[in-house]
């Protein structure tokens, strides 16, 4: 299956999962002491130290959290995110943006709480165990990273480490399930039920200031280098689009996540209410969005005719964070998506 990656060296398509995409919570190396930690909210405390000790079976053992953590380092950029929606600033985290700009919603959740500057590592080359160490963390959060199969065991010796129960889960769990275990081992399960309340808030609201949503089909497609990728296959769970009110495209049926190249001789396929697309590789991708929209098939499509065809841009991450939207990015997501989407329905 192909992956949209994260852009701005949200490298989450080769090692870590997150995406991406909210609006809570905060960041920075300088809370790097128990001293230096921001205090808690009465919600934020809500498990205090009666809920330890903690004891969480993962694929590769048991995690023990015999207090509650203080120090929280993070080996992906959606766990990086998970720390902040939670009201936790990370001791240290992968630098996801590579030295560049930061994902709006992610800044709005530093500046809300005032924490300055995250404190990163370079992880061009993977995890940087010796970094991690040096942060001497009570806990990493690794519910959001494809390596974990070869990091657990160097992980382990430095601190606990809050992983998924099942290999698979790498790939399945949605952001909520991750969220909620993360918070179970950080004593901070009502802050996670408020974070996931609030999620649910935003989308709701926006659906409801949209009802032209309701019903109306849609189909949300990537051009990757070696193909379009059709990635609102049927068997896909309910995303950011459902969410606002839309429904999945009856061709939608033809797809699956091992079957979701669409050729150019089947764009038709393509087919929906609205219909929404992206370029993360730009002029790299199969297509160009010039050319495409040139195509004589593509220009047929009842959807292209009527201007119910819209690009999800890439360069903001927003792209990003629909494919992998989490606890920090959601909120974000129905605000910057909305738009365009009523653009789309409304043939604008």
């Amino acid at each position: 299956m192909n992956r949209l990656p994260r852009p701005f060296g949200r490298r989450g398509a080769a090692r870590t999962l997150v995406a991406m995409a909210a609006c809570l919570a905060l960041a920075t190396g300088c809370a790097g002491s128990d001293d230096d930690a921001k205090p808690e909210s009465k919600s934020s405390a809500d498990a205090g130290s009666s809920a330890f000790p903690v004891s969480l079976t993962n694929a590769w053992g048991k995690t023990e959290v015999g207090k509650k953590p203080v120090k929280v380092a993070t080996v992906s950029d959606g766990d990086t995110d998970i720390a902040l929606a939670l009201g936790l600033v990370p001791v240290i985290t992968p630098d996801a943006e590579d030295g560049g700009p930061v994902p709006e919603y992610k800044q709005r959740a530093i500046d809300k709480l005032g924490a300055g500057k995250l404190k990163t590592y370079d992880d061009t080359d993977g995890t940087d165990f010796e970094a991690i160490a040096t942060a001497a963390p009570d806990i990493i959060l690794g519910m959001n990273t494809w390596s974990m199969d070869t990091d657990y065991a160097k992980l382990k010796p430095i601190a606990p480490v809050v992983t998924y129960t099942d290999k698979k889960d790498a790939d399945t769990l949605t952001w909520q399930e991750r969220l909620t275990t993360a918070a179970k081992a950080l004593g901070l399960t009502d802050k996670a039920k408020e974070v996931i309340a609030a999620n649910e808030k935003a989308f709701a609201d926006a659906a409801a200031a949209h009802a032209e949503f309701k019903g109306k089909t849609y189909t949300y497609a990537v051009v990757h280098p070696e193909q379009i990728t059709y990635m609102s296959y049927a068997d896909q769970d309910p995303g950011v689009f459902e969410g606002l009110g839309l429904a999945k495209a009856p061709n939608s049926k033809k797809y699956s996540a091992d079957k979701n190249a669409v050729s150019l001789e089947n764009l038709d396929e393509l087919e929906a209410d609205a219909l929404l697309m992206t370029y993360p590789f730009g002029d790299n991708g199969l297509i160009s969005a010039g050319d495409l929209e040139k195509n004589k098939l593509f220009k047929s499509l009842k959807a292209v005719k009527g201007k119910h065809y819209a690009i999800v841009p890439s360069e903001n991450t927003l792209a990003s964070a629909v494919a992998y939207p989490d606890a920090l990015s959601s909120p974000w997501v129905a605000e910057k998506l909305t738009p365009i989407l009523a653009d789309a329905v409304a043939g604008k």
